[in-house]
């Protein structure tokens, strides 16, 4: 059950908006493989002013456009989480016209134990959601039906 909370400046349009959420939940379902229907996606979004930043941080000019995902979920691989972040990005900038420079990402892992939702049904072996097939090594390898 991935919880995103997304902070952009206000004023980007309905159709952007939901083509941020639309590119994260497409990224969750295809590395992270999260069943369709377990996402929640909490957008703010910022007067000006309010979202203070360095317009050229890590050396790379950055617009108003900025926008800054936080992540939270159980704990994955080093590796899927890199390519998470890569899917992420490229998902949003194809379906919200969001560039590259102007995303932020950060993950917060939560161990299994501390996600509460009624009706979720968990594999206390995986800790993940008993619709999700995981490997010998505890990663998601597909998702359930």
């Amino acid at each position: 059950m991935p919880m995103v909370y997304i902070w952009t400046h206000e004023g980007k349009s309905e159709e952007t908006l939901k083509g941020i959420s639309d590119g994260i939940a497409a990224a969750m379902q295809s590395v992270l493989k999260v069943p369709p229907d377990t996402f929640d996606h909490f957008i703010n979004e910022m007067p000006k002013g309010r979202m203070i930043y360095d317009r050229n941080y890590f050396g790379v000019p950055r617009s108003e456009a900025m926008t800054f995902i936080h992540f939270f979920f159980n704990t994955r691989p080093r590796e899927l989480k890199a390519a998470f972040f890569e899917a992420v990005a490229d998902e949003v900038t194809r379906r919200a016209g969001l560039d590259r420079a102007d995303l932020l990402m950060s993950i917060t892992e939560v161990s299994a134990e501390n996600w509460w939702a009624f009706g979720r049904s968990i594999n206390p072996d995986t800790g993940y959601d008993t619709r999700m097939q995981v490997d010998q090594e505890g990663n998601a390898t597909q998702q359930g039906a």
